[in-house]
């Protein structure tokens, strides 16, 4: 299977096998949202077990 680029572009893993993501909120509507929830968006986030097993599965990881 190959790996998917879509993907690799989407995720980061540690060097202790942990899957990040980058936090949701950032394309628009920002100027209802307080500054703290942006700067708090722009921050990677850790994947749940469930998705980070399939997206370990789809980088051949």
């Amino acid at each position: 299977m190959k790996t998917r680029k879509s993907i690799t572009k989407r995720f980061k893993i540690t060097k202790t096998g942990k899957i990040l993501r980058r936090a949701i909120g950032q394309n628009h509507f920002l100027s209802k949202k307080s500054g703290k929830k942006i700067r708090e968006a722009r921050k990677w986030v850790k994947v749940s077990g469930p998705l980070a097993k399939k997206v370990k599965q789809y980088l051949k990881f």
